[in-house]
């Protein structure tokens, strides 16, 4: 990505000067200090991508109130979103053992068994909530290569589990469609 000559500068001013009002603005709205950093460090790279739509003097202000303001919807979707298939994965699972804790293990177990790259490709779009697109770049390679390891990986993990109740099919489908 290339910008114009004094893109650096402009991005510094704007960053010292209203660093302190978007954090204001995320620290009432978001529930922890990791949370704010968040918002931050995504206002703020929007703001360096896009810093030739920045308007000039305090209008940069408000469109950062904007950007932070969909980051927050974009977290709390997140957030809601994981919670949900959360819940669902635990149900599944209680479901399917005596223990909900020995379901988990059997998880964590067939999880372990994969190779460093399917953990890695996984890990990536589960917990980290990456995109294809967005795991082919932490990884190098074009995001239809990611979705093709991510596919490769969510097979050998079911292999590695066995059959799955109906509750856990549902589940899974559910999460395919979040992170694809």
């Amino acid at each position: 990505m290339t910008h114009p000559p004094g893109a650096r500068d402009r991005f510094e001013a704007i960053y010292h000067a209203y660093y302190p009002v978007i954090h204001q603005y995320a620290a009432r709205r978001t529930g922890s200090p990791e949370d704010t950093a968040d918002v931050l460090s995504e206002t703020f790279l929007t703001a360096w991508r896009r810093i030739a739509d920045v308007p000039e003097g305090e209008h940069a202000r408000l469109w950062l109130y904007g950007v932070a303001r969909h980051v927050l919807a974009n977290q709390r979707r997140a957030q809601s979103r994981r919670a949900g298939l959360t819940e669902r994965l635990k149900d599944a699972w209680a479901t399917r053992s005596d223990s909900g804790a020995a379901g988990l293990d059997h998880v964590r177990e067939a999880f372990d068994g994969l190779s460093v790259h399917d953990r890695e490709v996984l890990a990536l779009a589960c917990w980290e909530g990456l995109s294809g697109p967005e795991i082919g770049k932490v990884l190098g390679c074009t995001g239809t290569a990611a979705r093709i390891r991510l596919h490769r990986a969510r097979k050998r993990l079911a292999s590695a589990l066995g059959p799955a109740t109906v509750e856990e099919e549902q589940a899974i489908v559910e999460l395919r469609g979040e992170n694809l």
